[in-house]
């Protein structure tokens, strides 16, 4: 296999011929033909994340099809069409059981196996997926089957971003028809957040970014308005938009500074409900004032948009296919894995929704 490659934080990644074991009892071996460039895998490269081991095959956001299959797999065959799901599960544990598979407590004894290696030393593979390589082994509970008439790129995507951001705002916040909401971030994972509101029925979604190319974006996606934080306070704009009380909702979908964290509290009003998407660098503070919360407002995180990807991926792709979920305009660019250092340039200069890596 081929795969790319981090061995120190602010280098670039390198393309490098690894081994790959056969698939174990309950694994799959899959042909990888895209993968998404998120902005996770931006963490690692500048070293914002200091809990995944290097070396590592970044990329936890593919699809490929499966070529082999180990002892006792049931759920998926030869030739099936896969997205690979980042959390993979054990299904026996109490989140697992109670319908909570992306926060089961076994995701890493389940996921990190060892299977890759070069001249004997181990390579961790990103989330258990390193989608940035030519093939993969992973867990069946990590391979999702989807119809065969989805293309690769897009079903790539609802392996992370997407699954991500609309799951926020159907599953995790469960916003409610007629409502408002602010998103804070207006990137790939932002965006989704922006079209799980639309698909809830909310009528004020209101998207602040930095950059006005992701805020033009943001309109394509369903904000009913847009705040150029650089330009403007976000909080006092979104109450004003609120008719003075605040939005019933708030996303922060940036995962950077500590900034947009207290925002999203702020601009809620009593009773609102506030999702914590992004995922910030370790050891991020946040710092709030213990009365922003006396109105009976509620903080949350949201882990993978408390999905249930053997359900979700599948849904999502039919609101794709019924032409309700963007997928085709959240692909800005498409690299050939050579290129991936290119993608990340891209991805740093806030020029992309969203690339995607071909590997045929």
């Amino acid at each position: 296999m081929k795969a790319a490659v981090l061995y120190k934080p602010e280098t670039n990644l390198i393309i490098e011929e690894m081994d790959l074991k056969e698939p174990g009892p309950e694994e799959v071996l899959i042909k990888m033909i895209s993968s998404g460039v998120c902005h996770s895998d931006w963490h690692m490269i500048k070293g914002e994340w200091n809990h995944l081991p290097l070396p590592s095959i970044l990329g936890h956001e593919g699809a490929g099809i499966v070529e082999a299959i180990g002892h006792n797999v049931q759920n998926v065959k030869l030739g099936d069409h896969v997205i690979l799901s980042w959390r993979a599960n054990c299904g026996f544990c109490e989140m697992c059981m109670s319908g909570w598979p992306a926060l089961c407590k076994n995701v890493k004894k389940v996921s990190h196996r060892p299977r890759v290696s070069k001249t004997g030393e181990e390579i961790t593979p990103m989330a258990g997926i390193g989608s940035f390589s030519t093939y993969q082994v992973v867990p069946e509970s990590a391979a999702i089957s989807i119809e065969k008439d989805i293309p690769f790129p897009q079903a790539a995507l609802v392996g992370c971003g997407v699954t991500t951001g609309v799951g926020a705002a159907i599953n995790t916040a469960k916003v409610q028809p007629g409502t408002s909401a602010a998103i804070f971030g207006a990137g790939g994972v932002g965006l989704n957040v922006i079209q799980g509101c639309q698909l809830a029925g909310a009528t004020t979604i209101i998207a602040v970014d930095l950059l006005d190319n992701k805020l033009d974006l943001a309109k394509e996606f369903g904000a009913t308005h847009t705040i150029n934080a650089a330009n403007e306070d976000p909080v006092a704009k979104i109450i004003e938009i609120c008719d003075g009380d605040g939005a019933h909702y708030a996303f922060e979908a940036i995962g950077l500074i500590e900034t947009p964290f207290i925002q999203s509290i702020q601009c809620t009003r009593s009773r609102g409900i506030t999702i914590w998407v992004g995922h910030a660098p370790s050891d991020t503070p946040v710092r709030i004032n213990a009365r922003e919360l006396i109105s009976e407002k509620i903080v949350m995180g949201s882990m993978y948009g408390s999905a249930q990807p053997k359900i979700t991926f599948n849904r999502l792709l039919n609101l794709y296919k019924a032409g309700k979920l963007k997928l085709d305009e959240l692909i800005s660019r498409t690299y050939p894995l050579e290129k991936v250092n290119d993608a990340f340039v891209a991805l740093g200069s806030g020029k992309v929704a969203r690339s995607t890596l071909t590997f045929e």
